[in-house]
């Protein structure tokens, strides 16, 4: 018997661990070790990780842990970070894996150190696809990649799997628009942390000198219907909040396309999940980034004789094909 096994059937009988939730993890634990010694890594490694994520989920359920609408990683006594690190690179296939645009990275690195601010609209497909970003820009940009700012929707701050990686990353977070009235209950106080949120943001570039990922979709990239990996469409008032905010800071903010392909590495449930606790099932294979050339202004659409919502829509569809092409550039996860 793993060590791990003994650690869940003694959380579960002291009532720390529900029993699905165990056996979920134990499940993505037979996975995990399955998929890591494809790539070297041991056994007993998998072990150690995995009893720390079961650690960490039992320790939130029993005294859960409350984001502030911004949360910045926590180091200690706990390396958060490095854990995120340590427990999903050794599921890359690094030898395959690659990052295109590097020339663009190093602008972005220039405009933060110069006090300007960068926002990436991205495609979003994974849990861990800020850990991804941070391990495949390791060696050419570690300090942009630890402190890259994330826009986190309810589901990271409160999956107890979710939130020791959540901890360990820079977040802005917010109630997307397809959780905010689940429960009805909640409505305005989700609005009001929204609202907070928002305001922080608007500080932290008013400040300058920060990066934000943000996946206008609101979610994860998911299968349709043929099975194929679509690109989840951008939400034009998404998009039009990050413009409207970036135009009142007192700092210059520009904007960059982020194609991500890491869909299988742990993939997401074929629909949206309203409760928590879904399961995982991981992966090795080659991740890939894609680093888009800067959106100028003047080269989004605009039409005059458009009514603003239509421009709105143009607008989305626009920035949302930079991201698609730059995608369909990337060599396929899977076959």
């Amino acid at each position: 018997m793993s060590h791990l096994k003994t650690v869940l059937e003694a959380y579960v009988a002291q009532g720390k661990l529900p029993d699905e939730l165990a056996q979920n993890l134990y499940r993505f634990y037979e996975s995990y070790v399955a998929a890591i010694q494809k790539n070297g890594y041991t056994e007993a490694y998998a072990d150690e990780m995995v009893s720390q994520l079961a650690h960490e989920a039992a320790r939130q359920i029993e005294a859960p842990f409350h984001f502030q609408p911004y949360h910045q990683r926590i180091l200690e006594p706990f390396d958060y970070y490095h854990y995120g690190i340590k427990l999903f690179k050794p599921l890359i296939d690094m030898k395959l894996s690659k990052v295109r645009g590097l020339a663009q990275v190093d602008q972005i690195d220039r405009y933060l150190k110069a006090g300007d601010n960068v926002i990436l609209f991205a495609n979003h497909q994974t849990e861990p696809d800020p850990q991804v970003i941070s391990i495949l820009l390791e060696n050419s940009h570690p300090q942009l990649a630890g402190e890259m700012v994330f826009i986190a929707g309810h589901r990271v701050t409160t999956d107890p799997l979710a939130v020791p990686f959540s901890k360990g990353r820079n977040l802005l977070c917010i109630y997307s628009k397809k959780h905010i009235e689940d429960p009805p209950e909640l409505k305005a106080n989700k609005l009001l942390h929204n609202q907070r949120t928002l305001k922080k943001m608007g500080e932290l570039l008013d400040q300058g000198g920060i990066c934000i990922y943000v996946a206008p979709s609101g979610g994860r990239d998911r299968l349709n219907a043929e099975g194929k990996i679509e690109v989840a469409p951008f939400d034009p008032q998404s998009i039009d909040l990050f413009f409207l905010l970036a135009q009142k800071a007192s700092k210059t903010t520009h904007f960059f396309p982020l194609a991500l392909s890491t869909f299988h590495l742990l993939p997401p449930p074929s629909s949206v999940e309203k409760q928590i606790g879904e399961r995982r099932h991981a992966n090795s294979i080659p991740t890939y980034l894609f680093f888009g050339k800067e959106i100028i202004a003047k080269d989004i659409p605009q039409d005059p004789s458009f009514s603003k919502h239509e421009n709105r829509l143009k607008r989305a569809q626009f920035i949302w094909n930079l991201v698609y092409q730059d995608y369909l550039q990337l060599p396929s996860s899977f076959c």
